[in-house]
């Protein structure tokens, strides 16, 4: 993973800017960037898009667990596997292939922050796909993170929440802005088939959010919730104002925003396959690029297929239908390539499954593509985004025959399958902590101690954080011990990693980060040999969440007007912030708050950009570059102050002093990131959005002091 060094003018510099670090160390600084309503008028006319006005569609595609580079050196990546998606995005545009994830790296947050274009502290969603708080009654419950973009928090043991607090939530505790806007106030029709929380996602919270709790939808869901989460679930189309195909007549209903910045009144929606079908597919029920009627294969209900079923016939198949019936907007998800969706079970890289998925795949972007050229609709008038949420560890035995590449030799697997292990258990056993607690289970599980305990607390959460980091497990691969932590994050560092959101019953104890072979849970009172902590879970052999450039490290691929045609570019380090300023750069769009990412003009030609972007590029790349090295969750200073937090939570210093000194240091370097971080935002999202050129002595200034914290931070 490529980190920036410091970029020192001289010796003289240097030691100018470190004394006045060390002085901003001791000061309260700006607090930590948030949504910053910047209102702006609702749009109307036309859709009218890019800088241009030459684009006439956006295509968004983002794939769960698609990799670029190899999981096995013999083995053709998951890309090289698909050459139609591969070659039209080397061919036509710019793939970029050091792109980084949030924390932890779930589908989730990952999702969301390429979204919104900022980190979960700002959207609500920083810990994983769900997570699990405590109610003001003292009783703990699960949040899961998958629900529709304005419900409360989604708690599976209930059937009426009891918890309002909204979903997707800004850090003044707000519902975040949604994604669509932009969209829908410059006169475009937007689409979505299995992108997170654009649409509905669960019947529980969902239907009565959007339809009504008696509403005819709420009925069908007492009455047959299978054919109701194909009716309602997975798809919807967020109007332009006025726009006929989201009319009552089409059963759309209000598309309600009630904290949205500038207000969001007089706009509709379509929520559902049992609703958008008809509008896409007028001619007979909805079918999938191979033919086949979309519908739930489990159930057999027509309708949406569920998020494992939207393989890549079935979710390019919304897009185009979408783009030729009026929605010219669409955002669509693909679910992974290495899971048997059938089964079950998962495939090792190579296997002949995940060959013949990736197969399937390859050639459904073929189709995909040739459809879309049929209707006119291609790299000439159209802005391409093609993403991944997050990479995975694979956890596996090794491959037969050894020398075995998937395509021409397939490899197969004796032994397959994360190694899961039980912490309760383990601390039981090994260390004699019985300290009740609970866990998001993850391979970057987070804890939620039963009671709440300060972090500093001495009698409970210290000797539990010093125990997990010393935790020991034997790999039941190799037969060696392994430690299971590799990092360690309270509050204080995950503050700095932007972790922490502003409803306090998401607040974690702490986070382990694991060895990512390693899936972590809490359920057993101690190990034995009948029920040991240690086992083989054949089903699932891909892990993320964790700390680990497998994981962390992505790609974007953009292909359309204003996009440079540079095929694969390994050296612009981004993360997925990024990507959303990028598009509305290109579009001529711009959000009504402030982004945590930036627009990445390395990818982008001067007839796509502003004029305060084309007199400013070279000092905005510098500028920029520095930003996201303190800024991202695994930038340089996020992954070297994680060592610094691991190395204070394991500490058993005399009266923990070395715990407290280190942490005093970590909420200071926090405090002077964000008042260097967000003094740099400014200029970037200025000379981005707002037609202001970068002061070029300002943007040095903040360079060097970042710089100067970087290197602090080591000496740390």
């Amino acid at each position: 993973m490529n980190r920036l060094k410091g970029l020192w003018r001289n010796r003289f510099t240097r030691m100018l800017f470190i004394p006045t670090i060390i002085m901003m160390l001791s000061m309260a600084a700006l607090p930590a960037n948030s949504f910053a309503a910047q209102a702006t008028p609702a749009g109307t006319g036309s859709c009218t898009l890019g800088q241009q006005s030459n684009i006439h569609h956006v295509i968004y595609i983002q794939f769960d667990n698609v990799h670029f580079t190899r999981d096995n050196p013999n083995v053709p990546s998951d890309l090289e596997q698909m050459p139609n998606l591969l070659n039209f995005m080397k061919g036509n545009g710019t793939l970029l292939t050091n792109q980084q994830t949030p924390l932890i790296s779930h589908t989730a947050d990952d999702i969301l922050t390429s979204l919104t274009g900022v980190y979960g502290d700002q959207h609500g969603v920083p810990i994983a796909n769900s997570f699990r708080y405590f109610k003001p009654n003292g009783k703990s419950s699960v949040g899961v993170s998958f629900a529709y973009w304005t419900d409360p928090i989604f708690d599976p043991t209930t059937s009426t929440p009891t918890d309002t607090t909204f979903n997707m939530l800004t850090a003044n505790g707000l519902n975040a802005p949604a994604p669509w806007v932009p969209y829908t106030r410059a006169g475009c029709n937007f689409g979505a088939a299995g992108t997170a929380n654009i649409e509905l996602e669960n019947i529980a919270t969902d239907i009565p959010t959007v339809f009504g709790a008696n509403s005819p939808q709420a009925q069908e869901v007492a009455s047959n919730p299978n054919q109701a989460s194909a009716d309602f679930i997975g798809v919807a189309v967020h109007c332009a104002k006025g726009n006929a195909i989201c009319s009552s007549a089409n059963t759309g209903v209000a598309d309600k925003l009630p904290d949205e910045p500038g207000g969001y009144t007089g706009y509709n929606g379509l929520f559902g396959h049992k609703y958008v079908a008809p509008i896409i597919s007028p001619n007979g029920p909805l079918k999938d690029l191979n033919g086949n009627v979309i519908k739930d294969p489990s159930t057999g209900d027509i309708g949406f297929p569920g998020f494992d079923g939207m393989e890549a016939p079935t979710s390019l198949a919304y897009v185009a239908a979408m783009q030729e019936h009026g929605v010219p907007v669409t955002y669509a998800y693909i679910s992974d390539a290495h899971d048997n969706h059938v089964t079950g079970n998962a495939f090792g890289p190579g296997e002949a499954g995940y060959v013949a998925q990736l197969k399937s795949y390859d050639d459904a972007f073929g189709k995909f593509f040739s459809r879309l050229a049929s209707d006119g609709i291609n790299k000439s008038n159209s802005l391409f985004v093609f993403t991944a949420d997050e990479g995975d560890h694979f956890v596996g035995g090794p491959p037969s025959p050894a020398n075995c590449d998937g395509v021409t030799v397939p490899c197969t697997y004796s032994q397959i399958g994360e190694i899961n292990g039980d912490l309760s258990g383990l601390l039981a056993t090994e260390k004699g902590i019985t300290t009740p607690f609970k866990v998001h289970s993850d391979s970057a599980p987070v804890f939620y101690v039963t009671g709440n305990p300060a972090s500093n607390n001495e009698t409970v959460t210290r000797p539990l954080e010093r125990a997990v980091g010393q935790l020991t497990a034997v790999n039941p691969y190799t037969g060696k011990t392994d430690t299971l932590t590799k990092y360690l994050a309270d509050p204080v560092e995950m503050n700095l990693l932007h972790m922490i959101t502003a409803d306090p019953a998401r607040k974690p104890t702490f986070t382990q980060f694991a060895d990512p072979n390693y899936f972590l849970f809490a359920f057993a009172n101690s190990c034995t040999p009948t029920a040991p902590c240690i086992t083989v879970q054949p089903g699932f052999a891909w892990n993320h969440g964790d700390v680990s450039p497998d994981i962390n490290t992505t790609w974007l691929g953009m292909v359309g007007p204003g996009v440079l045609h540079q095929g694969v570019q390994d050296d612009v380090w981004s993360d997925h912030t990024d990507t959303r300023p990028t598009m509305l750069a290109v579009l001529g769009l711009k959000d009504d708050y402030a982004h945590e990412g930036r627009v990445l003009i390395e990818a982008l030609a001067n007839s796509a950009l502003p004029d305060s972007l084309r007199n400013s590029r070279a000092i905005f790349v510098k500028l920029a570059r520095v930003f996201k090295q303190i800024d991202a969750p695994v930038g340089d200073l996020g992954l070297t102050t994680l060592r610094v937090s691991t190395r204070a939570l394991e500490s058993n210093s005399p009266n923990d002093s070395t715990y407290t000194r280190l942490e005093n240091r970590l909420a200071s370097v926090t405090q002077v990131r964000n008042s260097i971080a967000n003094r740099m935002l400014e200029l970037l999202e200025d000379a981005a959005f707002h037609h202001q050129k970068i002061n070029e002595d300002q943007a040095e200034h903040l360079i060097e002091q970042a710089n100067a914290l970087l290197e602090l931070v080591h000496e740390l």
